[in-house]
């Protein structure tokens, strides 16, 4: 009998932040050496499209079996594909990249959507709270942990990007 875990799908799903850089870098490696394809994916919060209007907004709240417009999720696709090229275009060469936009609580499409495509992995960076503001926030990738059907690699980031990113939104 063969033990041999193959990966052949990994799940790096970004809120485009700097530190989801890590995660997104760690799985496009990963996929590099083992041959496995990765989805790149972004899940669009309700609460995000707040800037686009107040209109989007109750349409999607009203019936959120409806789908947003088209231009909404196509703005997020193309900051994703940005997000890729400006960041990875080191590792994309040889690796399988698809790039899905979704509308929902990120939690919970990522855990789906690993589900759904038969993920082997998702690769997750953590913004490593910790406190009261983790207890107030919770943690997306704590969720994931919990409730995906795959196993979950988490990665930290390091002390200089954690750093940036306090700087950047001071």
């Amino acid at each position: 009998m063969d033990d041999k875990v193959k990966i052949k799908k990994i799940l790096a799903p970004t809120d485009l932040s700097e530190l989801s850089q890590a995660g997104v870098r760690y799985a496009l490696k990963l996929a590099r050496a083992t041959g496995a394809e990765v989805t790149v994916y972004h899940t669009v919060n309700y609460d995000e499209i707040v800037e686009y209007g107040e209109e989007v907004k109750e349409r999607v709240a009203l019936n959120r079996t409806s789908r947003p417009t088209s231009s909404l999720l196509e703005t997020y696709h193309f900051a994703l594909g940005r997000f890729v090229k400006d960041h990875f275009s080191d590792l994309i060469a040889g690796v399988k990249i698809h790039e899905k936009v979704e509308l929902g609580k990120p939690d919970e499409n990522i855990v789906e959507y690993a589900k759904t495509e038969g993920s082997d992995l998702i690769v997750i960076s953590t913004h490593g709270r910790t406190g009261l503001s983790h207890m107030l926030m919770g943690s997306v990738t704590e969720k994931v942990v919990r409730h995906a059907s795959c196993p979950v690699l988490s990665i930290r980031p390091q002390p200089g990007q954690k750093a940036a990113e306090k700087a950047a939104a001071a």
